[in-house]
């Protein structure tokens, strides 16, 4: 059973709204909701700043591209961040149920 880590930012309403939808469809087992985070970062040729909320989604290997597509079409942002992380290990009840949660 293989699990990844997503990292995705939005604002802190969206993100709960978020979390709540990729819960619901069992896309996710866990989201944690961080922040805020104060985000800065190159726009339309130029420096922004954002104070946002980061999401710690856990899913199953099997369900990063749906995750992922799912977040694209649910996020308000033109070109949201998502970007996974493999997790190379972990306990091993933890990662069962990471896997049995999104089924």
């Amino acid at each position: 059973m293989k699990v990844s880590i997503l990292l995705c930012t939005a604002p802190a309403e969206e993100a709960r709204a978020l979390a709540d939808r990729l819960l619901q469809a069992k896309l996710v087992a866990c989201v944690n909701l961080v922040g805020p985070v104060e985000s800065r970062y190159w726009w339309e040729g130029r420096v922004e700043s954002a104070e946002e909320t980061l999401m710690v989604v856990k899913t199953a290997a099997d369900r990063v591209q749906a995750t992922c597509e799912a977040i694209e079409e649910w996020h308000s942002y033109d070109t949201p961040e998502v970007l996974e992380v493999g997790v190379a290990s972990g306990a091993a009840r933890y990662l069962a149920w990471v896997f049995e949660s999104t089924r």
